[in-house]
């Protein structure tokens, strides 16, 4: 029977189109895998920088597969060539989808030629995050900052990626920096 309303039914899930419609995760579903992620990690490790990298390294293929359904779904599966391009990609399109909107600020470093900066005053990922004071400066945007780097190196632009703190005078949390410092041409 052909009846209205009725959903196409499809045999294999690839046979399913991508959707460009708003697909949400609810923010307690999120906050309690990555805890899960974080506790199971920190029973694996010995350090707070060993925790870091595995961390990044868990991004990594995270913002990896991101840059692939992006640039399938959003461009025709074309990708930026030029540097700036790929930092506004990350920067706009790669942050909306992951947190909803876009970072705060994409800055240049000034120290260095290669080196840029991407500034979030409350990162999701250490909105909900209590650092107990034996852990020191331990960053879950270490997390955030594997996505980045997944997406960089993916798309061919190597990069050394670091999550860091950054306090803001007057508030009580600091403000989350991802620095890439972009590998030198060979």
């Amino acid at each position: 029977m052909i009846g209205v309303g009725k959903a196409k039914q499809y045999s294999n899930v690839l046979d399913k189109p991508l959707s460009k419609g708003k697909q949400e995760v609810s923010l307690s579903a999120f906050a309690f895998l990555f805890s899960e992620l974080v506790q199971y990690n920190q029973t694996q490790v010995d350090n707070i920088a060993e925790l870091e990298r595995r961390l990044e390294d868990a991004g990594y293929s995270v913002g990896a597969r991101v840059l692939e359904l992006l640039c399938h779904r959003d461009k025709g599966n074309r990708r930026d060539t030029r540097l700036l391009g790929i930092l506004s990609f990350v920067h706009t399109t790669v942050w909306k989808v992951l947190f909803g909107k876009a970072a705060d600020s994409l800055e240049k470093g000034t120290e260095h030629e290669d080196e840029y900066m991407i500034s979030e005053k409350e990162l999701l990922v250490n909105r909900f995050i209590s650092i107990p004071k034996d852990m020191g400066t331990f960053n879950c945007g270490a997390f955030v900052a594997g996505i980045v780097r997944g997406v960089l190196d993916s798309a061919g632009f190597p990069a050394v990626v670091t999550a860091h703190f950054v306090p803001i005078e007057g508030q009580q949390r600091p403000r989350t920096t991802i620095l890439i410092k972009f590998a030198e041409e060979s």
